[in-house]
């Protein structure tokens, strides 16, 4: 398997139980967009109390796909799951007929021995689901090639939540493992296939043992007129030791360089609609930045970990349409850096509490 460089490693790319009893679950999100038919597919892995035996026990494999459609499938023997500690790879089996312990598979051998199931990595992501409910089935293998990890090209990369989100203070913890990167190979949906070469590629990973109340998102490295541009920002309200709060940030990186825009260095406030708008404005000492998204599509309800297990709580679209400008501070003037636009933007709200616009700084 090819290796990630070392200088795109981020931070917390490796497995996070410690092995405890306490509720806990890890997810990550895979995502490749096809500029040219204006369609995205994301993938969704999941694993929750992998001590076995509990209530909540179990993993999952959740692909958005053609026009924001859903497929999903449990895999509820978490003894099937496997990760590595130290690096990004991991994968949970279904069907099969090999009795071997789970473990990484060589891409061919994966194909021929694994009837259901996925494993992913830092360069690779690879499955099959057939979904129970007769909803059609999904097969994917691509190899990725990080552009952008966390943090600026040649520096160390940044942990996403700051100093802090190794310790359970925060929880959930929050890591982009790859801002950007170029994903080649194919995906199978619903029996037609779509292959593709160098199409922008993202990923990143949540985990801990608290469940945040509510939350939103965005996402997009497919701009018009600009291939080296990758944004993401979001925000929630949650459990920091015996009280909530409400954070949020802005991530951007353009022509090699990270535009970091956290509680920690800037002031950051956004008016987030239930569903339909999201508007982010940040500054800090340098540079400014202000976002809207829009969708008019009624968005696909996605499952999340929270303390009842895996539910509908969230909504998404991956056709969202995002306007974004990042400007320079100096002397008391601001001058325009970037102006971009994307109607291949990634959109979420998630949580409860949503009877209005959530707006906060």
């Amino acid at each position: 398997m090819v290796s990630i460089p070392k200088n795109l490693q981020t931070p917390h790319s490796g497995y996070q139980w410690d092995g405890s009893s306490r509720r806990f679950f890890e997810g990550w999100y895979y995502r490749v967009t096809l500029p040219q038919i204006g369609q995205t597919f994301a993938f969704m892995y999941s694993i929750e109390d992998p001590i076995d035996n509990k209530p909540h026990s179990g993993g999952a494999a959740q692909v958005l796909g053609i026009d924001d459609e859903y497929l999903w499938r449990t895999f509820p023997d978490v003894k099937r799951f496997f990760a590595s500690p130290q690096k990004l790879e991991f994968g949970h089996w279904g069907k099969t007929n090999l009795s071997t312990q789970p473990q990484w598979l060589q891409p061919a051998e994966f194909d021929r021995d694994i009837l259901e199931g996925y494993q992913a990595s830092a360069t690779l992501n690879q499955g099959k689901i057939n979904d129970p409910g007769g909803m059609g089935a999904c097969s994917w293998q691509y190899e990725i090639q990080p552009i952008y990890g966390w943090g600026s090209s040649n520096k160390p990369q940044q942990s996403t939540a700051g100093l802090l989100s190794s310790l359970p203070i925060f929880e959930p913890g929050w890591q982009i493992l790859m801002a950007h990167g170029l994903a080649t190979g194919w995906i199978d949906w619903r029996g037609k296939r779509y292959e593709f070469t160098n199409a922008p590629a993202y990923g990143e990973k949540n985990w801990g043992g608290a469940f945040p109340q509510k939350w939103f998102w965005l996402n997009c490295n497919s701009f018009d007129d600009e291939p080296d541009l990758a944004l993401t920002a979001g925000g929630g309200r949650r459990g920091v030791l015996w009280w909530m709060e409400s954070v949020a940030m802005i991530g951007l990186h353009y022509e090699g360089k990270f535009y970091e825009f956290v509680p920690w260095n800037s002031r950051v406030s956004w008016n987030i609609e239930p569903w339909g708008k999201w508007q982010m404005q940040a500054t800090n000492s340098e540079f400014e930045i202000s976002l809207t998204g829009t969708t008019n599509l009624p968005g696909t309800p996605l499952r999340a970990p929270t303390e009842n297990g895996l539910m509908f709580v969230c909504q998404d679209t991956m056709r969202g349409q995002l306007s974004l400008e990042l400007r320079s501070r100096h002397q008391g003037k601001s001058n325009v850096i970037l102006s971009a636009h994307s109607s291949l933007c990634g959109l979420e709200t998630g949580g409860s509490n949503w009877e209005g616009a959530w707006l906060s700084s």
